[in-house]
């Protein structure tokens, strides 16, 4: 007892686990009422079992085991924390509790298991289930197994994955025990519940006896689909339903409907894979070609066996399919052709999808080999081509399908029929598109009507099933010339065909018109997705037409009420019946009258004509009699034109009343086209056309018009036919215009001798572009250039312009095409898209012969290297190429993996070649040679990783993504664990997939190893794997990305987990499907009904809406945008039904605009914010706006802005409307204020959108609200928020860099503004975010407005500190562009004249060229005030004032100069702003300097500079004269500038001219003597201004050792390797000095690349020994030239050095190839160097090169890399700048002539927009904030780590102050809390200490007047202790002379006079120039003379403001002691 009344003490936790059995049986039961009790599941008393639970149920002890699971059971049920536990605890019920003996046990086990799979954790229960039957003891197995089978019954094959469970099946009925055999038995019946005849492959291995004891039992079973009868917790909806259905009595048809979705398993996936590859019989391949028939039989035979499998594994099978395909298509013994076509077919089932890739190779072959007749070889091959059907898709093998049905061979004819019958069967709506309806109903009307039955019965077949799969109306509009005996045949076809799935056949056709669609949807899921949004992708993408029609479709289905009424046919009636007809309906006298012989008589009848058809009636109007009577003799060869007018008038009525059938017009067509040409009769003829157009389309009247009128010869005659069409386009509309048939005979016109036709041909094409856009001019590309060039100009003329409204055509238009035809019509004739279809593709196929096949493959690489060179001329030449492309793709595959790397670039350049000229029909190789594409991004050169990308992008452009994602090809890649396949291929699923609206659900079999690449030891790997993670999420979700995550180990899975955490926080929101498709797609599936209700609510705007919805998905660019959406009314009859509904809706809008604009809403903007923070809404963060941030936006605003304001600042197609909306903002601003602040993030938001928009209207309106916003906010004490600010500044200042000056002026303004809302602090951040822009102008002006921030709010604005942002400022000293380093230099100059000399010490080191152009800045320009005139300065200031504080004068700022100002007055200016800023900020003591110095306030105390003269005057005399002393640090100019410029000049001319000597001896010394210059940095700057002569020097002696030393024979070979690497040393030495690399001249470059190259090329080098280290020291200098020269100059240089080498003949061919390669590398660098680049003269030498070599000979050239490598150029420069490459070919001077400009435009216009490069700095800021938010605790830590440390205790003290100076409200408590009473009052001294010192510091400021700069570095002791230098002291002196206006201004002026009297050019003003510099008295010559240029000037400009005082020429005292107490007594004095 004793004992017990221990345990019985203890918490119940600890007595589970204690060790007495009674004990833990206490325990358990206590816990089991614990659990029932706890009715909270997230209980913190629940994690106290956490680690318990598995001792519950393996507890040793049998009765507390009973016990402990039903506790375990309890808390699993009712735990939230359980599943944690679900691994070890199952796994303890398996061994531990299924081996029970007690019945009890092993049900609680189970149900514990059941328990785990009802909490979500099916996946973990069933692995350790299935681990289980692996146990030796028969027990645990049985219990598994029935574990497995209540599981399944309960929950169902949606929850228990049935693949691992079949696998492990078929070994338990091997079971020696009974027991087990049975139970297994149990489980494979209800398993054939779940999934039928699924189960039945997998287990055909097992004892035939149990299979038919199995058997039996399977047909026992009820047939109706089982239900799952228990739920998981996520699904407890459906149980509510389940019991609701119960509780019913068990609704059969619900249950039906819901299960109907329920996947099927399919039992292929129930199989292994068996790899069959490696057993294949060795000599296989040597049997498949013995000439003995009996050795290829075993061959076969073998691959037969192998076939066989269900299931093969992937490999690499091409070889044995093209064996196999060689046996079907040309072995004679038909017996082996039969054996072939069976392996073929068990290939392609054993394979599936895998298979795709080899079909393009087979079915050619197949279907050729139909021609044979016997019944078995015929079998054999239709059962292969059908298996193979399965593994691909229609369109992949349509071409080759089409290619055989009109062969001569009637039995292959029929069999293609029978085959595309068969394949429709497994074809939905969705993957029998009518495009594929279209390509193949054509060729099926020919077999219809065939000489051969069969073939006619095999096509009405085939076009009955199709009519069955697709409904009567889709086919209906391709049989419209059927007679009606052959579409009942083809009826009847539809009556008997059986789709599988489909339980009744016999429905009928009409009956299939509305139950497929309903029906066969869901089996269409996976389908649809394979052919819908790709279909209309590219419709969209390239603009204009057609989606104009598909809103028309709505209306255009309005007709549909009544029957449908088809185009009237009738059959052509002999002349007699023609005249019976008449009679009955015209008067007898005209009858009589119609061929009189007198012209009055026949005008009389032709009168009577006239009234008769006026007064008939339609139904009456014998339209074909009454033309025939008019065509009756005389005719159309009247003589007379009245009679004539009166005939073609009637022709035109009778077309207009009548129903005017095409066989009645083809009567009148001749007369009309023969009278169209004439003066008189012209008009009505025309009119005449325009009636039969209308009564019988346009499309059908054009065609048969033109092609007569070219059959004539008459011009005028054609002239005026392409006049009339032109117009009729305009009028009727371009939809179903047959462009391909009147391409001919537009260049036939376009080739007349007649002017006026050509002309008229010309405008027809200006018409046509109008409705087809640039790819027109694709078919003119061969025309001559002047034509081409008239071509263009007419082009030119149409562009901007937006098709006409269609006013004819509509009447038949409406009644004939329901919506779905109307869609189909406007993708026929009016869509850009068709163009690529039209375009005339040659077949290369027979081109491509064996012979180059097999040179592509030879062993040896120069001659594969020659195969592919002429592979790569076939394609070249054919331009555009059909599909078929014989073998090569599978030679080209082989090559992609070549040793040779020169030869894989090679294939990759060819395959961009064929995607280019295959176009979309390329989908079809993307299998077989695109997925090998992807395979090279694993090489280990970045150039071929580099190449093979560009190729995939090529590729992807016109296939789209769908394909590379379907299948198991895209997962295998990844498999491969290759970094830099890895890296690459993540990289580009992550840039593509974002874009696509759904994806094939087989990425998810990428997911593994997205997984495995998240742990891959690569870093880029990792990183890149993280980055795609959301994408990937974005389209399968995190659920079941997650589920995923359960194959993982477990020591993966939770890091990985926690990077799907991450990842679900940034996912993307998926793109929702474009509103105008589903619309559309309504509309078509509900009739007509639907359709009128939809036309009687739309309203106009919704439409447009819609299309620009559309138009946005595919259109970047706003303005095509707002053109495409002109049009939308004007498709079919829309137009005049919607006019009166916009005129109310407006007016009814004009009545609701005069309420509030903005909706007040209490906490609105509050909620927002938390709405983002907490992620529940996309963060405002984006590089380019995409389409979920815009909803998102409508959405927020739609609650709080008033439905119109919203509506028109959404408008689609209207800028003005957005115009007018913003000036309605501005004009309630004061009105409406507190709703403007209520809103204001949402406003700021909009603007930001426009910021990414190109209407410049639309930007200003934006600028000019924003100018009256921040003024007024300020006014209202408002300041911006964290929110509003992080989501609007960066976008702002992406548009300072805007290449307009009035945008970046008003930019600059409302920057400032904003500083007064906002805390100048924080917008400095964003500022510096700025100069990290790609865009130079950009960059500058953030520097500039980082100047005036410092310069107004002093350093305290210098963000995270002064020193790191100093640091980052004084990187742009050193910029490349110009404009960027003088605004670098502008503001550390800012920065001097705040803090003086400390701010070397903050921008850290600097180059000696960056610190000297630094100095010499400072040393011109730093502050001074001149004490002669203060007065006018300070009224200058007062004056400025005003205008610097009112907003629309943003440039009277510090450094806000106009860019017109002359360079020359910049410094001036900047003085002038200096003293007006110091002025101000004197009036303005609220700003902040605690800190600093406040030296502006010092030098702008004027109240005691009085004093100060006197002091000058009377003590210190002698210290105003100049003093000459030398400095350790600086030396200066000497004042003889230009002797010694002269003097070094002259020595430098002739040195150089001695490195041109034809002495090699006198050569080599001169260039020793420059090398030594240009080896020491303070000589070579002397070089500076010679450059160009010294190269040109150079080169000429390169030329003469080419030409004349190397030939000559007595020379030493070694003198001239000397010379030689001379010259090259020196080159080297010269141009790894930018500065003066940047000197040489476009042609001095030119000429010396052309020596350099020639030099490497040179053979004789070769022999001198070392010269192969020559060449490669040359080639080191090319590359050093490459980079460092001045990047437009080199560049030119190197297009013009192409362009000679390609004109002269006799040039070698590998000269060229260097220039290029060249070339290449310079294009490679273009991104780090496009904007130091002159673009303008870039262009010009492109344009030059263009006119010398136009496209056409440019690919006549016998290399196409020339022309690829321009084309790369241009692309590249487009990629970089956009569209503004346009606005740089001002140096062309007649643009019009020009190739450049349309090639530009079309690169431009395909490569969309490129502005989204330029928002990446918000990005990154928003990540930077929330890193240093994440890691506060992580600075704290580590400054108190220094403050606890000997060495660092003071930097840690002075860090810890600045840190709570920063952030107020930090909280130190938990760092102090665990330190002792001594740390913490010893941490609070110290920054005491540190404050009183800064504070003490700060208090000088006021009470002196003049500190000089030098002398009190803030912080620090001068000079750090060290003793002062003479010149230190003197430099101070200078200082205070300067701040006091003591400078010898006055000297100056009269030195200035002086020399305007003295002829003597600049030597007195020269003294002017001794001013520090680094660099030794040669420096800088150049800048010099500038220098002096910019003194006079200014000196000239203060001569007019200042006093003269007599000037002091006496030499200074040089006593040191003098000049230290001179300091002291001045510095005592002010103070």
């Amino acid at each position: 007892m004793g004992d017990d009344s221990e345990w019985m003490k203890l918490p119940i936790d600890q007595k589970c686990e204690h060790k007495v059995w009674k004990a833990r049986l206490n325990g358990y039961e206590e816990a089991l009422k614990l659990f029932k009790r706890i009715e909270d599941e997230k209980s913190p008393e629940w994690g106290k079992y956490l680690g318990l639970l598995k001792k519950f149920v393996t507890d040793s002890n049998a009765v507390a085991q009973l016990k402990g699971l039903e506790a375990a059971l309890a808390y699993i049920e009712n735990a939230h924390v359980a599943g944690k536990t679900s691994g070890e605890v199952v796994s303890g019920v398996v061994s531990k509790v299924f081996n029970q003996p007690k019945a009890r046990a092993k049900e609680l086990g189970s149900d514990i298991c059941l328990m785990y799979m009802e909490i979500e954790r099916a996946e973990v229960v069933q692995d350790e289930l299935i681990k289980g039957l692996d146990n030796k003891n028969p027990k645990i197995v049985v219990t598994c197994i029935e574990t497995l089978r209540k599981a399944l019954s309960e929950f169902g094959s949606k929850i228990i994955t049935l693949k691992p469970v079949v696998k492990v099946l078929p070994k338990q009925f091997e079971s020696r025990e009974k027991a087990v055999r049975d139970e297994a038995k149990l489980l494979a019946v209800e398993i054939y519940k779940w999934i039928r005849d699924a189960l039945r492959p997998p287990l055909q291995g097992i004892n035939s006896v149990q299979l038919k004891e199995l058997e039996e039992e399977w047909v026992k079973l009820p047939t109706a689909a089982p239900k799952q009868s228990r739920f998981l917790r996520s699904q407890q909806a459906l149980k509510a339903k389940f019991e609701q259905q119960q509780a019913a009595g068990g609704d059969e048809a619900d249950g039906d409907k819901d299960d109907e979705p329920a996947p099927q398993v399919d039992p292929y996936e129930l199989l292994e894979a068996v790899e069959i590859l490696s057993k294949l019989p060795k000599d296989f391949y040597d049997k498949i070609e013995a000439k003995k028939w009996q050795e290829r039989k075993e061959a076969l035979e073998a691959v037969e066996t192998l076939a066989k499998n269900p299931k093969l594994e992937n490999g690499d099978f091409g070889d044995l399919v093209r064996a196999l395909r060689k046996v079907i298509g040309k072995d004679a013994n038909v017996m082996l052709v039969t054996l072939a076509a069976k392996c073929v077919a068990g290939l392609a089932a054993g394979l599936r999808k895998k298979f795709g890739t080899y079909a393009g190779h087979v079915v050619p072959t197949i279907l050729e080999k139909f021609k044979e007749k016997k019944p078995q070889v015929v079998q054999a091959l239709q059962e292969a081509i059908d298996a193979i059907f399965l593994t691909t898709n229609l369109q992949n093998i349509s071409e080759d399908v089409l290619g055989v049905m009109d062969n001569k061979n009637p039995s292959i004819k029929q069999q293609a029929s029978l085959f595309l019958a068969r394949s429709f069967r497994h074809c939905t709506q969705a993957t029998l598109p009518k495009s594929m309806l279209k390509a193949f109903c054509p060729a099926f009307l020919k077999q219809v009507n065939d000489s051969a039955p069969e073939v006619r019965d095999a096509a009405y077949e085939a076009l009955g099933t199709a009519m069955k799969v697709v409904g009567e109306k889709a086919v209906n509009p391709f049989l419209a010339d059927l007679d009606k005996l052959k579409l009942d045949k083809i009826k009847e076809s539809a009556d008997k065909v059986e789709l599988p799935g489909k339980k009744g056949g016999g429905g009928g056709v009409g009956a299939e018109k509305k139950a497929p669609a309903a029906k066969a949807a869901p089996p269409a899921v996976a389908p649809a997705r394979s052919s819908g949004p790709p279909k209309k992708a590219p419709a969209a993408k390239l603009g204009g037409p057609p989606k104009k029609g598909k809103p028309a479709s709505a209306p255009s289905a309005k007709g549909k009420k009544c029957p449908e009424t088809k185009e009237f046919v009738e059959t052509e009636i002999s002349i007699e019946v023609c005249e019976e007809r008449s009679a009955t309906v015209l008067p007898a006298s005209c009858m009589q009258l119609l061929d009189s012989a007198n012209w009055k008589e026949r005008l009389a009848s032709m009168e009577e004509f006239q009234k008769a058809v006026e007064q008939m009636d339609k139904s009456e109007m014998p339209c074909q009699a009454l033309v025939r009577m008019l065509a009756k003799k005389p005719g159309w060869k009247e003589t007379n034109f009245q009679v004539m007018q009166m005939k073609l008038h009637i022709v035109g009525l009778i077309a207009q009343k009548g129903s005017f059938s095409k066989t009645s017009a083809f009567v009148v067509l001749d007369g009309l086209v023969d009278k169209i040409g004439d003066v008189k009769c012209g008009g009505k003829a025309k009119e005449g056309l325009t009636a039969t157009a209308e009564a019988c389309s346009l499309p059908w009247t054009a065609e048969q018009v033109v092609s007569m009128v070219f059959a004539q010869k008459n011009p005028k005659n054609q002239a005026e036919t392409l006049n009339w069409l032109a117009n009729a386009m305009k009028e009727f509309g371009f939809a179903g215009i047959n462009v391909k048939g009147f391409i001919n005979n537009v260049k036939t016109a376009l080739g007349a001798t007649n002017p006026a036709v050509r002309t008229a041909a010309i405008t027809l094409l200006g018409v046509m572009y109008l409705y087809m856009g640039a790819p027109l001019r694709m078919f003119f590309e061969d025309e001559k250039p002047a034509l081409l060039k008239q071509i263009d100009d007419e082009f030119e003329k149409m562009q901007g312009q937006s098709p006409p409204t269609a006013f004819r055509g509509a009447r038949k238009g409406g009644a004939e095409e329901d919506g779905e035809e109307a869609d189909e019509q406007e993708e026929d004739g009016g869509g850009a898209p068709d163009v690529m279809d039209l375009l005339p593709r040659t077949d290369i196929s027979d081109k491509i012969t064996q012979d180059m096949v097999d040179k592509v493959g030879d062993k040896n690489w120069k001659i594969r290297k020659e195969g592919l060179d002429e592979v790569a001329a076939v394609i070249s030449e054919a331009k555009f190429i059909q599909p078929s492309i014989g073998e090569l793709p599978m030679a080209l595959k082989g090559r992609l993996n070549d040793s040779n790397k020169i030869l894989v670039q090679q294939t990759l350049t060819i395959l961009q070649q064929i995607a280019v000229a295959m176009g979309p029909a390329l989908k079809q190789h993307v299998k077989n040679l695109g997925m090998p594409i992807i395979t090279v991004l694993g090489d280990g050169k970045t150039n071929v990783r580099a190449a093979a990308m560009t190729t995939l992008q090529a590729w992807v452009e016109q296939t789209g993504m769908k394909d590379w994602l379907e299948g198991e090809d895209l997962s295998e890649e990844l498999k491969r664990e290759n970094p830099f396949l890895r890296q690459e291929v993540l990289g580009w699923l992550a840039e593509k997939l974002p874009a696509m609206r759904t994806v094939p659900s087989d990425l998810m079999l990428c997911v593994p190893y997205l997984y495995s690449c998240l742990e891959d030891r690569n870093g880029d790997v990792r990183k890149k794997a993280q980055d795609a993670l959301p994408i990937f999420m974005m389209h399968l979700g995190y659920e079941k990305m997650l589920k995923a995550t359960g194959k993982l180990k477990p020591a993966s899975k939770e890091p990985v987990s926690a990077l799907l955490e991450k990842a679900r926080a940034v996912m993307p929101a998926k793109l929702a499907p474009p509103p105008g498709k589903a619309g559309a797609a309504k509309s078509v599936s509900g009739g007509a009904p639907a359709a009128k209700s939809a036309l009687s609510k739309a309203k106009p705007k919704p439409v447009i809406d819609d299309y620009d919805d559309d138009d946005d998905d595919d259109e970047p660019e706003p303005e095509t945008k707002i053109k495409k959406v002109v049009k939308p009314g004007a498709a079919k009859k829309g137009v005049l039904g919607k006019k009166a509904p916009v005129t109310k809706a407006t007016a009814k809008d004009e009545e609701d605009r005069s309420g509030v604009i903005f909706i007040l809403l209490p906490n609105g903007k509050e909620q927002r914010i938390k709405e983002e923070k907490g992620l529940k809404v996309l963060k405002w963060n984006f590089n380019t706006p995409r389409d979920e941030y815009v909803d998102q936006l409508k959405t927020q605003m739609s609650t709080c802005f008033a439905r119109w304001l919203q509506d028109e600042l959404f408008h689609a197609s209207d800028f003005q409307r957005q115009v007018k909306a913003i000036g309605v903002m501005g004009e309630r601003m004061e009105d409406e204020l507190e709703g403007t602040v209520s809103c204001l993030d949402l406003i700021l938001k909009w603007f930001t959108l426009r910021f990414f928009e190109t209407n410049s209207t639309v930007l200003m309106k934006v600028l000019e609200y924003l100018k009256l916003l921040f003024p007024t906010l300020s006014r209202e004490n408002y300041h911006l928020n964290e929110y509003e600010a992080s989501s609007f500044i960066p976008y702002l200042i992406l548009k300072v860099g805007e290449s307009k000056d009035v945008v970046r002026k008003d930019v600059r303004a409302i920057l400032t503004m904003l500083c007064k809302v906002y805390p100048a602090s924080k917008v400095f951040p964003f500022l510096m975010d700025g100069t990290k822009s790609k865009n130079s102008k950009q960059r500058a002006e953030c520097l500039e407005e980082l100047g005036c921030l410092i310069e107004n709010y002093g350093m305290n604005v210098c963000q995270p500190t002064p020193a790191k942002s100093m640091k980052e400022i004084a990187v742009h000293i050193g910029d490349r562009d110009n404009s960027v380093r003088n605004a670098a230099l502008n503001t550390v100059l800012a920065v001097y004249n705040v803090c003086g000399d400390q701010v070397y010490k903050l921008i850290g080191n600097l180059s000696e060229k960056e610190m000297s152009m630094l100095e010499e800045r400072v040393k011109r320009f730093a502050k001074k005030t001149p004490a002669a005139a203060p007065q006018p300065a300070k009224q200058a200031a007062e004056r400025e004032r005003p205008q610097r504080e009112h907003p629309s004068n943003p440039n009277a700022t510090f450094m806000r100069k106009p860019a017109q100002q002359p360079q020359e007055d910049v410094p001036n200016k900047l003085n002038q702003a200096r003293a007006q800023n110091a002025v101000r900020e004197h009036s303005h003591p609220s700003i902040p300097k605690e800190f600093q110095l406040d030296l502006d306030m010092i030098e702008n105390d004027h109240t005691r500079v009085s004093e100060l003269p006197d002091l000058v005057q009377h003590k210190l005399d002698e210290l105003l004269e100049p003093i000459m002393m030398p400095e350790p640090k600086i030396r200066s100019v000497s004042p003889h500038f230009d002797d010694l410029h002269n003097s070094t000049a002259s020595t430098i001319n002739f040195v150089i001219s001695q490195v041109a000597s034809g002495d090699i001896n006198t050569s080599i010394q001169a260039l020793a003597q420059i090398d030594e210059v240009l080896r020491q940095e303070d000589k070579a700057e002397a070089m500076s201004g010679h450059i160009d002569q010294f190269l040109i020097a150079t080169f000429m002696q390169l030329r003469l050792i080419y030409n004349t030393h190397m030939a000559d024979d007595r020379l030493d070979k070694k003198d001239i390797f000397k010379l030689y690497s001379c010259i090259i040393g020196n080159m080297l030495s010269l141009f790894s000095m930018e500065s003066l690399a940047r000197e040489a001249s476009m042609g001095v470059l030119k000429d010396l690349m052309h020596g350099l190259i020639t030099l490497m090329l040179d053979a004789r080098v070769e022999d001198i020994e070392d010269g192969q280290q020559l060449i490669r020291s040359v080639n080191l200098l090319v590359v050093r030239v490459l980079e460092k020269s001045d990047q437009t100059n080199i560049l030119s240089a190197l297009l013009v050095l192409l362009q000679d080498s390609l004109t002269t003949s006799s040039g070698s061919p590998m000269f060229s190839e260097l220039v290029m390669k060249c070339l290449w590398r310079m294009i490679r660098f273009l991104p780090e160097t496009i904007n130091s680049i002159n673009l303008d003269r870039i262009l010009l030498d492109v344009h030059n090169f263009m006119k010398v070599f136009p496209k056409e000979k440019l690919k006549q050239l016998k290399s196409d890399v020339p022309h690829r490598t321009l084309k790369t150029l241009l692309h590249t420069l487009c990629k970089l700048t956009g569209a503004k490459i346009l606005d740089h070919m001002s140096m062309i001077e007649n643009k019009n002539d020009s190739e450049l400009e349309a090639h530009l435009r079309r690169v431009v216009k395909h490569s969309g927009n490129f502005s989204g490069m330029k928002s990446d700095r918000g990005t990154e800021k928003g990540q930077d904030d929330r890193m240093s938010k994440a890691k506060v605790s992580d600075i704290l830590s580590e400054i108190f780590k220094k403050i606890g440390s000997k060495e660092n205790t003071k930097e840690g003290l002075t860090e810890l102050y600045e840190y709570k100076q920063k952030y107020s409200d930090a909280d130190l408590e938990p760092f102090l809390r665990n330190t002792s009473q001594f740390f913490q009052s010893y941490v609070e001294r110290g920054l005491r200490m540190i404050e009183s010192e800064r504070e003490g510091k700060g208090r000088i400021q006021p009470s002196s007047t003049v500190i000089p700069q030098h002398g009190l570095d803030s912080g620090s002791v001068p000079l750090n202790g060290e003793e002062m230098k003479p010149a230190v002291y003197y430099e101070r002196l200078k200082i205070l002379r300067q701040r006091q206006g003591l400078e010898n201004n006055s000297r100056q002026a009269q030195l200035l006079q002086q020399e305007e009297g003295d002829s003597g050019p600049m030597r007195p003003i020269a003294s002017l120039l001794s001013k520090p510099s680094v660099a030794s008295s040669t420096d800088m010559l150049q800048s010099k003379l500038s220098q002096l240029k910019e003194s006079r000037e200014s000196h000239f400009q203060q001569e007019q403001s200042h006093s003269h005082s007599p000037t002091r020429c006496s030499s200074p005292s040089a006593n040191l002691d003098d000049l230290k107490k001179r300091l002291e007594r001045i510095k005592s004095n002010r103070q």
